[in-house]
C-alpha cells in the first residue's frame, strides 16, 4: 500500500505532482497536482502505468471527488519545441500547482529534478508515483486527461492511430509519419525527420 504522507507532521498540506506524455512524438505533456486528505485511503490507487485504462478512469472520478484540491495543466507541443521536453514537464507541474484552489505547504515531485517557480518547499522522489498516494493520484489524472485529449485529436488525424497509441512512438505511428508526414500536433524538436530514412526500419 502506498504511503499517505511524506512528513511526520500530518497537519502539513502535501501536494503530489506528476506528468504524462514525456516520451510521445505528438501532443502535449500533461501535468497534475493533487492534495488528498491527510488520512485518505484508497488501496486501488497506484502508479498509473500499472493500472488498466478502465481502472484509471474509475479512479479519476474518485480522486476528483475526494481530493481537497486538484489541478491539471497542458503544455502544448509548440511550447515543448520552444523549451524542450524536460522544462515543459516541469513547467506543467508548476502551472498545475499554481492553479490549485488550496495552497499546499509541501510539494512531492515525481522524479529527480524540479525547477520550482511556486515558492513552496518541495522534495523530488524517484518512482514517487509508486511510493506516495498523492503522486500516484496525480499520475492518474495526468494520464487520463492526456489520453482523453489524444482521442479527440485522433478524430482529426486518424491516420496516426492516436486513439490506440496516444502519441507514443509505436511502429505503426512511426510508419504513418513516414507515409503521411507530420501533423500540426507533432513535436518538431523530437527529430522526426529521421523517420523519413528507411534505414531506421
Amino acid at each position: 500500500m502506498l504511503s499517505t504522507h511524506y512528513s511526520s507532521d500530518t497537519s502539513i498540506i502535501e501536494c503530489g505532482c506528476d506528468e504524462a506524455g514525456r516520451g510521445c512524438l505528438a501532443g502535449p505533456v500533461v501535468a497534475a497536482a493533487v492534495i488528498l486528505p491527510p488520512d485518505y485511503k484508497n488501496e486501488r490507487i497506484n502508479d498509473s502505468k500499472q493500472l488498466s485504462q478502465k481502472l484509471r478512469e474509475e479512479l479519476r472520478a474518485e480522486i476528483e471527488r475526494d481530493a481537497v484540491a486538484y489541478a491539471v495543466s497542458f503544455v502544448s507541443e509548440k511550447e515543448i519545441d520552444e523549451m524542450n521536453i524536460l522544462y515543459a514537464s516541469l513547467t506543467g507541474m508548476n502551472r498545475a500547482v499554481q492553479q490549485l484552489t488550496t495552497t499546499p505547504q509541501l510539494l512531492l515531485i515525481d522524479g529527480n529534478r524540479f525547477q520550482n517557480k511556486t515558492g513552496i518547499p518541495f522534495h523530488c522522489i524517484v518512482k514517487g508515483d509508486a511510493t506516495y498516494l498523492s503522486i500516484a493520484a496525480a499520475s492518474i489524472l495526468a494520464k487520463t486527461y492526456r489520453d482523453e485529449f489524444m482521442v479527440k485529436l485522433d478524430a482529426e488525424y486518424p491516420v496516426y492511430q492516436w486513439k490506440k497509441n496516444m502519441g507514443y512512438p509505436t511502429p505503426e505511428h512511426q510508419q504513418a509519419v513516414i507515409e503521411h508526414g507530420l501533423s500540426p500536433y507533432h513535436r518538431r524538436s523530437f527529430h522526426l525527420k529521421r523517420l523519413t530514412e528507411p534505414t531506421l526500419f
